[in-house]
């Protein structure tokens, strides 16, 4: 089982090569769209140093006002810290790379789950090969189909009789049984997560089951 202080290690490497991908980008690509509906890489760059800027009593007043959305507040902080400065926000994300975040109900998971997701959010519409280390989908996809994820990753019931299984990494926890969802284990992170834009570098007769339960295109 990997330790916290170990997650926060991984959190801060993740992070600083997410600062390098981001400053090698060109205007457009800057403004290109992203897997996350509505945002665009300026969106996500600002989201990656919400947790470290905004305060959990900043954030819980703010949810009051969306009447406890957190969808809509997470929204309203990163469109507002995506007004700085491209310069800005890079720099920030180096500057608190190795702020050790503990959100509520995920733990340093979350933000370490964030760094692997997001950054292939921007990456795959992009056509880019940045990616993390393999290790860290396996240990984010151990985390991903255990009984404690957080239901915002991977809602209730949506693996339900499936066996996952990573071509590029060994995974302590795939099921015994049910039917095959089989890929890089990039693309089956990212495929239990909503992205149905991975669904496609995924084989076996569990990916119709995967994609029926898949928030629509």
């Amino acid at each position: 089982m990997t330790t916290d202080p170990e997650i926060y290690r991984l959190t801060t490497a993740n992070r600083l090569m997410i600062a390098d991908v981001l400053d090698g980008l060109g205007d457009a690509e800057w403004e290109h769209a992203t897997l996350c509906r509505g945002w665009t890489v300026r969106h996500l760059a600002a989201h990656f140093v919400q947790p470290m800027l905004i305060g959990f009593g900043q954030f819980f007043l703010a949810a009051l006002r969306f009447r406890g959305d957190t969808d809509r507040t997470v929204d309203h902080f990163t469109r507002r810290l995506a007004r700085r400065p491209r310069a800005e926000l890079i720099g920030l994300l180096r500057a608190h790379a190795a702020d050790e975040v503990n959100p509520r109900r995920v733990g340093p998971m979350g933000p370490f789950a964030e760094t692997c997701i997001h950054l292939r959010d921007i990456a795959r519409p992009l056509g880019l090969a940045a990616d993390v280390p393999v290790e860290h989908w396996r240990i984010l996809l151990d985390y991903l189909t255990s009984p404690a994820v957080a239901p915002a990753l991977v809602p209730p019931g949506r693996l339900d009789g499936l066996r996952l299984v990573a071509t590029d990494v060994e995974l302590s926890r795939q099921g015994d049984a049910g039917a095959l969802v089989s890929g890089p284990a990039e693309a089956v992170g990212m495929a239990v997560t909503g992205r149905r834009a991975a669904l496609a570098d995924l084989d076996g007769p569990g990916v119709a089951q995967l994609a029926a339960r898949l928030p629509p295109p």
